[in-house]
């Protein structure tokens, strides 16, 4: 093997190190339990999400940029969203902000289809090729409004919002499953609660999970861009 090709295996060998520690320092001594989950964290490599100039930091406990105003989240909020959707397998999921495919790709591996909304054309198209260059073809990604969910393929088991909102949207309600669940963070601009939200017998019930920080949802049922700049 040549020295370039030394290099680049080291390279990977630290990535999967920082991978390993990541999931036992930051996920299952803050919590995280389910195996399912844990196991996800172990495969999907999120340094292939990240801009390269960032994915030295690719496994520390903070959000990255990924350009355009947005964020990946930190690692454990990701599992923390994840593992409050319960998902055995079989579940059909929306999530509402694809932003960099790292989320998205855990849901995958997680669930049998995933319907992703992008507000932004150009993230929604980055992550739309990388995630098939990785060999996902469970995934469906649109460019749009994702306040207004997407009705097409509804009703869905399961709603991941991972942007902070005033309120629930109401489409997001009604494109869910009797017995579903919506993880989603509710707040101001500044400061989120991080909601699991259950229908039951057409009634919503609501757990408060964790504090978080959010970029803002925009859209028809969520933040106006109006309001963001003035």
């Amino acid at each position: 093997m040549g020295f370039c090709g030394r290099i680049k295996r080291e390279k990977e060998l630290d990535y999967k190190k920082l991978q390993e520690k990541m999931v036992k320092d930051q996920l299952i001594r803050r919590g995280i339990s389910d195996k399912r989950v844990l196991a996800t964290f172990y495969k999907v490599r999120r340094e292939k999400f990240i801009p390269s100039e960032l994915r030295r930091d690719a496994y520390e406990d903070f959000p990255l940029s990924i350009g355009e105003g947005q964020t990946i989240s930190q690692p454990f909020m990701v599992a923390l969203m994840t593992q409050n959707l319960e998902l055995k397998g079989h579940e059909k999921v929306l999530e509402i902000g694809t932003g960099s495919g790292y989320q998205t790709a855990i849901l995958a591996e997680l669930s049998e289809e995933v319907y992703s909304v992008e507000r932004i054309r150009s993230l929604a198209q980055k992550a739309q090729g990388l995630l098939k260059r990785l060999g996902y073809n469970n995934i469906k990604i649109f460019s749009g409004d994702g306040t207004l969910g997407w009705e097409e393929y509804s009703p869905y088991d399961r709603i991941l919002v991972t942007a902070g909102t005033r309120e629930v949207p109401l489409p997001l309600v009604e494109q869910l499953k009797e017995g579903g669940i919506i993880v989603i963070p509710i707040g101001n601009l500044y400061s989120q609660d991080l909601k699991v939200i259950k229908k039951e017998k057409n009634r919503i019930k609501t757990v408060i999970v964790e504090k978080c920080i959010f970029v803002p949802l925009i859209g028809k049922y969520g933040w106006d861009e109006g309001e963001l700049s003035g």
